[in-house]
């Protein structure tokens, strides 16, 4: 009995004077969301080599742990590092070097940008995006006349704000091969009285790409810079950037693994016969920082330019219904090839027939096959017979300032009934037990808590509409942190390694300056980035 006894206090007398663990880094008292179930809320955690390896009360980490580094978080806000599960972050950094017209309010505007823009930089071909008929007093596409005169032998493409129509003028019309008899499957060459507006729309300004001058490497590297320090500034420590070559994800690999790009990255391949190719013969690329493991795929176009695909005409244009940037069959055959190989298959599909072709194929050629997690980027506008066959070997990625920012002309576009099933982001919630949230940025702001509040709120930055658009498919505070960080992270089959503030995932985390879960919700889009950590690093 008593050397029971003794062996007892001995035991106890061991485990009370073991030394407490070396760490890289430890922070306390911080109002720590970790985004788990089981362990929700924290005071503290501590890091070793990049992960995280505890995660508890002040008492707890400070008793266990100890380090030459400890952050004091002053019972601020920490959340796991923010997840964009559907943007262009590529295409952000290239924007820089180009002429921006987000926000232009006419189109004497957007020409007057150019013309500021050219005066400053004298480039050989001027390109940018973000025009948006729909922000004008006349709600038409703009024609061409203008841009000719102002730019006789200088050619100009430049974007909509969604990437699915360009306005062109006659110097690259003329560079690019492009006449009245001009023929593109997948989109339009719209004319007037027999002659080019110099509006393309969806797969016909390809050929305009094709004749704009590439990007060199350092134009290219400063870009995917530019891109990292303004994800950063908001919190973003990983991004799934929708369609790359594969130059451009090669050159993104190089750069993180000599440490010159700390951002992570789900790279989509874009759909390029060559490119798919390639990628199915080498296999699924994955590192810490980048996973290359699916591809990315146009089912139609978007439904500011009327290029989304409905099933029904269009309300405000009689006969019209979209166009398919892919053919049917040729997106069924696909979607077979893919089911045979390692790789998702995310497609953008706005309008509910896009989005019926896109789910039924989904279904079809996954029903013998379990955890596949292929991706509907948008399922923007969804019928009711689709919500029907969605189920959890599918995966819902959506945008949700993109409801905030068309619900000022969508009904028109889509009418009273059809608009029900539109942007119903808690439906599709319901229906397939999680949704990875983004932005599509550069289509829409880069903030993520513009995404947050739009969201939870339903309403613009200006607390427009008063009760939110169709607050019925609203989502939590809750679900929507889950949407940006562990939902976006199951839907890159990244889960077990990063999404949440757990032990022995990544350290990435971020310190706010608000309590995102609890300030009023008409602040949201004010919260404030205190500071970004991926692997245990301050990055901002």
């Amino acid at each position: 009995m008593k050397r029971s006894f003794l062996l007892l206090v001995s035991i106890v007398l061991l485990f009370s004077c073991k030394k407490p663990i070396e760490v890289d880094l430890l922070v306390i008292n911080a109002n720590v969301y970790t985004v788990e179930d089981t362990n929700p809320k924290a005071e503290a955690f501590a890091i070793k080599e990049g992960r995280f390896i505890a995660v508890g009360s002040n008492d707890e980490i400070l008793k266990g742990y100890t380090t030459a580094n400890t952050l004091d978080a002053g019972g601020k806000t920490i959340v796991p590092g923010l997840i964009d599960a559907h943007c262009h972050f590529y295409g952000l950094g290239l924007q820089q070097q180009k002429v921006d017209l987000m926000g232009t309010k006419s189109y004497a505007e957007v020409l007057d940008r150019i013309v500021a823009f050219q005066k400053e930089k004298n480039v050989s071909f001027i390109t940018g995006r973000g025009w948006d008929q729909n922000d004008w007093e006349v709600k038409e596409f703009p024609t061409k006349e203008k841009l000719d005169s102002l730019f006789p032998n200088t050619p100009v493409a430049v974007t909509r704000v969604d990437g699915h129509a360009m306005i062109a003028n006659q110097k690259a019309l003329d560079l690019a091969k492009i006449t009245v008899s001009t023929k593109v499957e997948g989109g339009e060459i719209l004319q007037k009285d027999g002659k080019l507006t110099g509006v393309l729309i969806d797969n016909p300004m390809g050929l305009i790409s094709a004749i704009i001058p590439k990007p060199t490497v350092q134009e290219q590297i400063q870009a995917l810079k530019d891109a990292e320090k303004i994800n950063f500034g908001y919190g973003l420590t990983t991004v799934d950037d929708a369609g790359l070559s594969p130059k451009v994800i090669t050159l993104v690999d190089s750069l993180q693994k000599i440490n010159e790009l700390k951002i992570r990255m789900y790279a989509m391949v874009s759909n390029v016969p060559e490119y798919v190719d390639h990628y199915l013969k080498n296999g699924v690329h994955k590192t810490d920082k980048l996973n290359v493991s699916s591809f990315k795929v146009y089912a139609d176009g978007a439904l500011g330019s009327r290029g989304a695909t409905l099933k029904r005409p269009y309300a405000d244009k009689e006969n019209h219904y979209g166009a398919m940037v892919i053919g049917n069959d040729e997106f069924k055959t696909l979607a077979k090839r893919l089911a045979g190989s390692p790789f998702q298959m995310n497609t953008h599909a706005i309008g509910d027939s896009a989005n019926a072709v896109v789910m039924k194929t989904y279904y079809d050629v996954l029903q013998n096959k379990s955890d596949r997690r292929w991706r509907v980027e948008h399922a923007q506008v969804v019928a009711p017979e689709e919500f029907e066959i969605l189920n959890n070997n599918l995966v819902m990625s959506v945008q949700p300032t993109h409801a905030t920012s068309d619900m000022y002309w969508a009904d028109e576009r889509l009418g009273e009934e059809r608009i029900k099933g539109a942007y119903a982001y808690k439906k599709l919630l319901e229906k397939t037990g999680r949704i990875a949230l983004g932005t599509d940025y550069p289509v829409e702001h880069v903030s993520p808590f513009y995404t947050f509040y739009a969201a939870v709120a339903r309403k613009d930055l200006k607390q427009y509409p008063e009760g939110g658009f169709q607050k019925e498919n609203a989502l939590s505070r809750e679900e929507t942190l889950k949407g940006m960080t562990l939902w976006a992270a199951y839907s890159n089959f990244e889960e077990y390694e990063k999404g949440s503030i757990t032990a022995g995932k990544f350290a990435d985390f971020v310190i706010l300056e608000d309590n995102i879960m609890e300030i009023d919700e008409d602040q949201i889009p004010n919260i404030k980035v205190k500071a970004t950590y991926i692997d245990g690093e301050k990055v901002y």
